[in-house]
């Protein structure tokens, strides 16, 4: 039986999953691996961690499979997380991850260029993204910059391995280094005046739109994948944007949140807007002729573990007891509020110097108060995202979840009810690596196109309705959200000042 391979590295560990060409998954596989925390708002990973873990991934869920014949492997990682790599594609230095905040000077001076491609990410690039962490590595470690022969996405480092191709995603290239589709491609004149000019000999030699062919499995992966059957290599991308292609498609006015560590927010739309509160629109980003935008919470899913874990001091073992107490609060009721930017914001504020906090704090408060405020404190942040789409004329008509938050009902009803709209929760399997097996069945010629595949492949769903007697209470505690923020920015930014915790 031909089947697909699916490969999804995240921020905690590698998945792999194995299709069918009517995709069902046939078996699974997981592997974990390491996040190194140097520096407060520093992250990084090591990416040979992500090939050791990719390989113990796949062989699980290939030998669960039955070890079918393969026709296609896609692959999705998370971005901006940024590879140095020398000549032999071996890693110099660890891995910038998605959330590493170290560039935020550089990020923010990519605003004064005024270059004309930047209106395609709100008039400058994010601290995230690859750009500023380029500049950010040429000024501080200028030895490993200029030693780099590439400086690419997690995603263009495994398509490499698998291939020996250095065959970028367009996905990435647009969204993440300013690629330009409908124009000059990668803007060399502005990496020029940020200082590294050279960025363009580091990036990938090709740029590939997603689902197309890349080319086969090379001999290398295919044995240490154990792989058989033609297995072409499928172009891919960001693990959170491709899940517009798992959930049916990306009619306009449909929005994809995949909730976890982070929640990030895309959908597409037909014709492009520009408000400065959202991430693009990119140009044909995931589907030719069409604009994808992106809005997200930096941390969502890790502000719960923190409070749960860190803070309260439960096992994650025993969070399930305390999620049960929470939920049998009232709303707001405790008198707390949690502010969710304990990595920054990235939208609405585009602000990388936020910091969390819990306010309200009293010798009565309970942990189930406070984590139920550490809940509705990330579920007020989604409803601010989704207010600056609404209020940047793109459409929100549909909400569709994701990821973690299928296993935290309190997170899942209380987002609803922050919302105050029904949301559809994806049911059953990995919603990146069904979107990988959509990948691999448009671009090994298994469906005619992407939204063919996405349509055949639309996965389960049940409908979560906001709950009547909550929604007035959370427009009150949305309210006090929004003034907390504005209250505490001004102390946030001090607090966030390396200088200042320095003493210099």
């Amino acid at each position: 039986m031909t089947a697909f391979l699916a490969l999804d590295l995240g921020t905690e560990g590698a998945r792999a999953a194995v299709y069918n060409v009517e995709g069902a998954p046939m078996g699974t596989g997981d592997a974990v691996y390491p996040t190194r925390f140097p520096r407060p708002g520093w992250a990084e990973q090591d990416p040979d961690d992500w090939w050791r873990a990719s390989v113990h991934a796949a062989r699980q869920a290939l030998a669960e499979a039955g070890d079918p014949p393969i026709a296609g492997v896609a692959v999705a990682t998370t971005a901006s997380t940024v590879a140095v790599l020398d000549r032999q594609g071996r890693p110099l230095r660890p891995a910038l991850l998605w959330m590493d905040g170290r560039a935020g000077e550089e990020s923010a001076s990519t605003a004064a260029t005024g270059h004309p491609v930047l209106r395609y990410a709100g008039g400058r690039d994010a601290v995230e993204w690859l750009v500023p962490k380029a500049m950010w590595l040429a000024r501080h470690e200028p030895e490993t910059y200029r030693a780099a022969a590439r400086i690419v996405e997690a995603v263009d480092y495994m398509v490499w391995r698998l291939t020996g191709r250095w065959a970028g995603s367009r996905m990435n290239a647009v969204c993440k280094s300013n690629y330009d589709p409908r124009g000059t491609g990668f803007p060399h004149d502005l990496y020029a005046s940020l200082g590294i000019g050279d960025l363009g000999d580091k990036l990938p030699d090709d740029i590939v739109p997603v689902g197309e062919a890349v080319g086969p499995l090379g001999v290398r992966a295919r044995e240490e994948f154990g792989v058989t059957g033609p297995a072409v290599v499928v172009s891919g991308g960001i693990d959170a944007h491709l899940s517009l292609l798992a959930i049916g498609g990306a009619p306009e006015g449909r929005v994809s949140i995949v909730c976890g560590t982070s929640n990030a927010f895309v959908t597409e739309i037909d014709e492009a807007v520009f408000p400065s509160t959202v991430w693009g629109p990119y140009p044909d980003a995931l589907q030719t002729g069409r604009w994808l935008v992106e809005g997200g919470q930096v941390s969502a899913g890790s502000v719960l573990a923190w409070a749960g874990e860190k803070l309260i001091g439960r096992p994650r073992a025993e969070l399930g007891g305390l999620i049960k107490a929470a939920a049998e609060l009232p709303p707001v009721d405790h008198g707390l509020i949690v502010l969710d930017y304990f990595m920054g914001n990235r939208t609405p504020l585009r602000d990388p110097r936020l910091r969390g906090a819990v306010l309200g704090l009293t010798l009565a408060s309970s942990a189930e108060q406070v984590y139920r405020a550490a809940v509705e404190g990330v579920a007020y942040g989604t409803r601010q995202v989704l207010d600056s789409f609404i209020d940047g004329g793109i459409a929100v008509e549909e909400v569709y979840l994701s990821g973690g938050i299928r296993h935290n009902e309190l997170w899942l009803q209380t987002t609803a009810d922050v919302l105050g709209r029904p949301v559809h929760l994806v049911t059953g399997d990995n919603l990146t690596l069904r979107a990988c097996a959509v990948l691999a069945a448009a671009g090994t010629g298994w469906h005619a196109s992407l939204a063919e595949a996405a349509v055949r492949y639309a996965p389960r769903v049940r409908t979560v309705e906001p709950l009547a007697e909550h929604v007035a209470a959370y427009r009150h505690g949305y309210a006090d959200y929004r003034a907390a923020t504005a209250a505490t920015t001004e102390i946030s930014h001090r607090l966030s000042d390396p200088r200042r915790r320095s003493g210099s």
